[in-house]
């Protein structure tokens, strides 16, 4: 288990990203991550992985994470993680060389999935096509914990509702994944439980089946919880015409 305990982080200059933030990631769980523009979702991510700075602890099975115990967890991110003058092959061995775990099967399969040419150069790929193959990375290190942050960028609606159904089978009973997406209507029956941030505090954390179980959807929940203004568009519009009158 994850357990994130008194999370806060504030970056040069004062703006503060993260306050006191309490959260468990138990084994097994497809959790969604949710939350406006800048609220966070991206710092907390990198925080897990100690890629900057924080107050408070994060605990993998009651031990700090480091690099004796970083390869349970693997990160597919927007901004990256592979080495853009290999290939898909040249990466192959080395996860297979670095990752005694390393699940090459899974690593065949999502590539032939995704139609990736093996013997390109990732760095010749589409935007798309990189965040395709980010994925595949971190599903098949053979990591416990899989966070992705944003990873459908660039991808066409039916590559990823197929990926979806996928990842689904493809997952084992202990392999946990936390996304981080705006796409809620596309993960609402993909994900187990839905966790939504703002400005730096978890706001809502909800098992999917207590929605179900009260007729919620996920989008109706989340504009509830943050107190949405449905007529804020008509406001903005009347706004603009007597701008213009």
């Amino acid at each position: 288990m994850i357990t994130i305990s008194n999370l806060s982080k504030q970056y040069f200059g004062g703006n503060q990203a993260l306050t006191d933030m309490n959260l468990t990631l138990p084994r097994g769980e497809i959790v969604g991550i949710f939350g406006e523009n800048g609220a966070g979702k991206t710092t907390l991510m990198k925080c897990v992985f100690n890629f900057m700075k924080y107050d408070g602890t994060i605990t993998l099975d009651g031990e700090p994470i480091t690099h004796k115990n970083i390869e349970t967890l693997s990160f597919a991110t927007c901004e990256h993680s592979f080495f853009s003058h290999l290939s898909p092959a040249d990466h192959r061995d080395f996860y297979a060389r670095n990752f005694p775990k390393f699940r090459g099967k899974r690593f065949d399969a999502l590539m032939t999935f995704f139609e990736l040419p093996t013997d390109r150069h990732i760095g010749k790929f589409s935007v798309g096509q990189q965040n395709q193959f980010e994925v595949i990375c971190a599903l098949s290190q053979g990591a416990d914990y899989i966070f992705m942050d944003e990873p459908f960028a660039g991808n066409d609606v039916f590559n990823r509702e197929d990926f979806y159904k996928v990842l689904l089978g493809i997952l084992e009973p202990t392999e946990t994944v936390i996304l981080s997406t705006h796409l809620l209507e596309e993960v609402e029956h993909f994900i187990s439980r839905a966790v939504l941030i703002r400005k730096g505090t978890i706001l809502q954390d909800v098992q999917m089946s207590d929605l179900e179980d009260n007729g919620k959807t996920l989008m109706q929940f989340v504009k509830e919880s943050y107190a949405y203004q449905s007529d804020r568009v008509s406001r903005a519009l009347d706004a603009l015409t007597e701008d213009t009158q």
